[in-house]
């Protein structure tokens, strides 16, 4: 069976039931699966709606045609973030909810990763459980260029996998690099030859479910208790981190983007 959720004319989320396994496939043709305001709501959605069906036992998260996803569609920005309040709502009660609903999913999530895996991308991969890539993956997150950080809860994951240092490296060089150094990084649980990645992920899957669903549920939320962070942030915090918004360097690095331009960033 096979279903999306809301299907949006530019891009969609779709979802195919196999036995005990759903697949959800990240979908916007021509835009390496750029996720609008939609798709992450679709997202969410979808990934509650899958956490609630105990019939399943493993949920696959992939990308259509050949990758994975580039982040968000920057198209929108200039609407959906174009002030202070317009970002705070598109990272808090937008991209948040999605990323948050996969990596609460009860269900062992496995990401099966080709091609492009960048921006959003790599914050909806890091939320997965297992992160099988093919070798001509490609990893990074160069929003710098749009002249932003990432935000505290699209942070949370990627931290949690690598830690500090790694963290760091990745967000302040901004660089986009290779499966293979994704895996010495630890972002992934492992690489595949291209030609073979759809199989090892069905092995993977397999494998899954034949295990008891409840030790994977529990293991799940022992493992998620053990390392939650020790409090949130503050609303005065989330605001004073939010404030980029208003900068001359964001505006103008989406504007050159969107242009096609290089970005001559000033610190204002």
């Amino acid at each position: 069976m096979a279903m999306s959720a809301q299907p949006s004319a530019v891009g969609r989320v779709r979802v195919a039931h196999e036995g005990a396994i759903a697949t959800v496939t990240l979908d916007h043709p021509g835009r390496l699966n750029a996720l609008t305001v939609q798709m992450w709501r679709e997202l969410a959605q979808v990934f509650s709606m899958l956490s609630a069906d105990t019939s399943l036992r493993c949920v696959v998260l992939r990308g259509a045609g050949g990758n994975f996803a580039a982040g968000a569609d920057i198209r929108e920005f200039p609407n959906e973030r174009a002030d202070l309040d317009g970002v705070m709502r598109y990272h808090l009660q937008v991209i948040a909810p999605a990323l948050e609903a996969v990596g609460r999913c009860q269900h062992p999530v496995v990401a099966w990763i080709e091609g492009v895996c960048v921006g959003g991308g790599l914050e909806i991969a890091s939320q997965c459980d297992l992160r099988i890539a093919g070798q001509s993956a490609r990893f990074g997150v160069p929003i710098n260029r749009l002249g932003f950080p990432m935000a505290p809860d699209e942070v949370r994951g990627l931290l949690a996998l690598v830690g500090r240092a790694r963290t760091l490296e990745i967000l302040l060089e901004g660089r986009v690099f290779d499966a293979a150094e994704a895996l010495a990084k630890g972002l992934l649980t492992r690489v595949i030859p291209d030609d073979e990645l759809g199989a090892e992920v069905a092995r993977t899957a397999r494998r899954l479910i034949r295990n008891a669903p409840l030790a994977a549920r529990l293991n799940k939320r022992i493992v998620t208790r053990l390392c939650a962070a020790p409090h949130e942030l503050t609303q005065a915090e989330l605001h004073s981190f939010f404030s980029y918004a208003e900068s001359r360097d964001h505006r103008h690095g989406v504007q050159a983007f969107l242009a096609g331009e290089e970005p001559v960033f000033t610190g204002d």
